[in-house]
């Protein structure tokens, strides 16, 4: 599990930033609190702002920590093809300001693996500059241990590896290029320690509703096993339920490809019709929403059964809220969230924001000042104009959008439409 994000000099992330998943000793909604090794973590962290207050962001830093941790042992050789490479993966620091442009950029978790690992706690991250990897870090902890334990460490002018194998150290040095990280290409060398770190960072899942082609791509996925399993049709179908009981279930129907390793099918709705016959409608011809919720339900199945993070950029968008809520509701309830799976979400839904559904833990507002810098904060840390906390029986929906935590556009009327 996700214990804490943190994260600099990243797009409109000047500053140090830290997206915290530990459960504060509030006493609200305590039964959803999970206990995984010594730590007491969260299920979910909701995250609310202005348009462009830098809400995306805080997801995009994960995606890009991710992306490099797994693809950057691939970042060496030749060095035409080496900057190729890289180019696609380029980190964008904050760009309003000549010191933040030129300087470093920095990520770092701290995660627990499973309860097969012994629930060892892992303190990894790096830095980028322009040339590559400025630093590097991995500290880990056995669940009853007090500190954590150095395995490694880099940066331009030292190489500590005194963590891992002799073996391991030497075949590290050989193939270590200034692009790439350490776990990425211990985890490609099956260094077991490197690759538990990869391997986890591999069980995040991203769905950003925001952007148009991510978007489509993600329609045009199916669940694992839907194409010839009647029973997971059965399933979805079972899930389209809860918001469509109209939809009975799907006709499949494999389509004949000229490429034999890519599996193409034509997908029809069933509805059943007023008379009790069914009707069947092109998949791709029923509503957004209807097509967002296909688009989620292979994430969704992905985490519930695997656990992980699902970050879901604009997850209220063409959902009523309360599909949403049923939506949260699914990682808050532990007898259905039973491998600890965990979701952070954008979006700019304030029904959302109930004492009845999330603790203040929970709740993150994102704010951008007059310098474009953004910054995140929680309502649980908000104190306000005379230093006082928020109460948990506060109506967080009217304060918000009252303007008391922040986080909310400064309106101004469109007057360049008025007459002259």
């Amino acid at each position: 599990m996700l214990v804490q994000f943190r994260f600099k000099n990243f797009k409109s992330f000047r500053d140090d930033t830290i997206l915290d998943f530990s459960a504060t000793k509030i006493t609200e909604h305590s039964d959803r609190v999970i206990s995984d090794g010594y730590e007491k973590l969260l299920p979910v962290a909701a995250i609310f702002g202005a348009n462009a207050s830098g809400k995306s962001n805080v997801i995009e830093a994960f995606r890009y920590m991710m992306t490099y941790v797994v693809e950057s042992f691939s970042y060496g050789g030749d060095p035409d093809d080496r900057k190729a490479k890289s180019k696609r993966l380029k980190h964008t620091p904050f760009l309003f300001d000549a010191a933040s442009k030129e300087g470093d950029s920095s990520f770092e978790a701290y995660f627990i693996d499973t309860e097969e690992s012994g629930f060892k706690s892992y303190n990894y991250g790096f830095a980028l500059n322009p040339d590559g990897v400025a630093e590097e870090w991995l500290n880990v902890k056995a669940k009853t241990a007090r500190r954590y334990k150095r395995v490694f460490y880099r940066n331009e002018t030292e190489l500590d590896l005194s963590g891992l194998p002799n073996k391991s150290q030497e075949l590290i040095r050989i193939s270590l290029s200034k692009e790439a990280l350490i776990v990425s290409l211990g985890a490609k060398l099956k260094i077991a320690q490197l690759k538990a770190v990869r391997d986890w960072f591999c069980k995040t899942s991203f769905a950003n509703f925001g952007n148009p082609y991510e978007n489509a791509f993600l329609s045009s996925l199916i669940p694992e096993g839907f194409a010839e399993d009647k029973k997971v049709q059965d399933k979805v179908a079972a899930y389209f339920s809860s918001f469509d009981p109209s939809i009975i279930g799907f006709r499949v129907e494999a389509i004949q490809s000229e490429d034999e390793d890519r599996k193409q099918v034509k997908i029809d709705a069933l509805h059943r019709m007023a008379d009790g016959k069914t009707a069947s409608i092109p998949l791709e011809e029923e509503s957004d929403g209807t097509l967002k919720m296909f688009a989620l339900y292979p994430v969704l199945q992905d985490a519930l059964e695997n656990g992980g993070v699902l970050f879901v950029d604009e997850l209220n968008a063409r959902l009523h809220p309360l599909l949403v809520r049923s939506f949260l509701i699914t990682f808050l309830n532990p007898e259905i969230n039973r491998n600890q799976a965990q979701l952070v979400f954008t979006t700019h839904d304030s029904w959302q924001l109930s004492n009845h559904l999330l603790r203040r833990d929970e709740i993150w507002f994102t704010e951008k000042d007059r310098n474009g810098v953004s910054a995140l904060y929680s309502l649980a840390d908000f104190v306000d104009e005379d230093g006082i906390k928020i109460r948990k029986d506060e109506s967080y929906e009217k304060n918000y959008l009252l303007g008391k935590y922040g986080a909310i556009p400064a309106l101004k009327y469109f007057d360049m439409f008025r007459g002259e």
